[in-house]
C-alpha cells in the first residue's frame, strides 16, 4: 500500500515538474544545441561556397592572441564589477534587512528594484549624459566647488564599470537581503545579551549565515558581465572593446555566425571552469 502511494506521489511530482523541465529544454538546451551546431560549421548554411563541419573556428581562438587578451580583459572587468557590487550591495542589504522597518523599508526596497522597470538602453544613455564632458556630473561639481573640474569620464574603463555596477547592483542587494531576512533576530539579540559587539555579530553571525545569498548575487553579476557588450559599446567607445563586443560583431556586423558561436562556447567553458573551481567554497558556504 505504501509503495502504491509512493508511486502516486512520484507521478504527481513528475506532472508538476514536467512543464518547467519542458520549458527549460525549449528555452535553454535547444538554442544551445543550435549554437553548438553553428560553431562547427565552416560557413553559414546556404552560402555560395558551401559549408561543412570543422573545428577551425575554435582553432582561430588559439591562433589569434587578440581573442585571449580580450577574454582576460573581460574576466578582469567581471571581477571588478562584482567586487564593487558586493562592497556596495551587502551593506545596503544589511541596513535594509536589519535596521529599517515599516514603510521606509518598502520605499527603499522599491528604489532598489526601480532600475528593472526601465529599459537597459535608457539607463546606459542616461549615464552617457551624466558622465560626458560638460555633462550633468561635471556641471554639478563645478557649481559646488570653487575651482574648475574636468572629468570627461565618457569612453573610459571607469565609465563602463560605473554603468555595469549600476545595472547589476540590485542582484547582490536582493539576494543578500533575502539571506539576511532569513536570520532570526533572536539569534542577534542573544549575541548582544552576551556582550558581542556589532563588529563581532557581523563577522561571526551575519556574514557567515548570509554568505550563500551574497555568493549567489556575486555569481549573478559575474556571469553576465563577462559577456556584456551594450555598456562597453556605448560607454567605452574605443576603450570598450571586450570579448562580448567581439562576439556581437561576429553575429551583427561581420555575419560570421560560426566564429561567433565558437567564441561564445569558449566563454561558456571558461565561466564554467571558474565556477567549478569555486564550487568547493560555494558548497562550504551553504553548509
Amino acid at each position: 500500500m505504501a509503495q502504491v502511494a509512493h508511486a502516486s506521489d512520484r507521478r504527481r511530482l513528475f506532472a508538476l515538474l514536467s512543464p518547467a523541465y519542458l520549458w527549460l529544454t525549449l528555452a535553454v538546451f535547444l538554442p544551445l544545441s543550435a549554437m553548438l551546431f553553428f560553431s562547427v560549421l565552416s560557413d553559414m548554411p546556404g552560402a555560395d561556397g558551401g559549408w561543412g563541419l570543422t573545428l577551425g573556428n575554435y582553432a582561430a581562438f588559439l591562433e589569434n592572441p587578440t581573442y585571449s587578451t580580450l577574454l582576460w580583459k573581460s574576466l578582469k572587468l567581471g571581477a571588478t564589477v562584482t567586487f564593487f557590487c558586493v562592497i556596495i550591495g551587502y551593506p545596503c542589504a544589511l541596513v535594509l534587512a536589519k535596521s529599517i522597518r515599516g514603510r521606509s523599508r518598502e520605499a527603499l526596497f522599491l528604489l532598489v528594484i526601480l532600475p528593472f522597470w526601465s529599459n537597459s538602453l535608457v539607463r546606459i544613455f542616461s549615464w552617457a549624459i551624466v558622465l560626458r564632458g560638460n555633462g550633468v556630473l561635471e556641471r554639478a561639481l563645478n557649481w559646488v566647488l570653487p575651482f574648475d573640474i574636468r572629468l570627461n569620464l565618457m569612453f573610459t574603463t571607469e565609465a563602463v564599470t560605473i554603468g555595469l555596477v549600476h545595472s547589476y547592483l540590485p542582484y547582490v542587494i536582493l539576494t543578500s537581503y533575502l539571506a539576511l531576512q532569513a536570520i532570526d533576530d533572536d539569534i542577534l539579540d542573544a549575541a548582544r545579551s552576551m556582550g558581542a559587539s556589532k563588529l563581532t555579530i557581523l563577522r561571526r553571525l551575519l556574514l557567515p549565515l548570509s554568505l550563500p545569498g551574497l555568493l549567489a548575487g556575486a555569481v549573478l553579476v559575474f556571469v553576465p558581465v563577462v559577456g556584456s557588450f551594450m555598456e562597453p559599446r556605448i560607454l567605452g567607445g574605443r576603450m570598450g572593446t571586450y570579448y562580448g563586443t567581439v562576439i556581437e560583431d561576429q553575429f551583427v556586423a561581420v555575419y560570421n555566425w560560426p566564429l561567433g558561436a565558437a567564441l561564445s562556447f569558449i566563454l561558456l567553458a571558461v565561466v564554467l571552469v571558474i565556477l567549478g573551481a569555486a564550487s568547493p567554497a560555494l558548497r562550504k558556504a551553504r553548509t
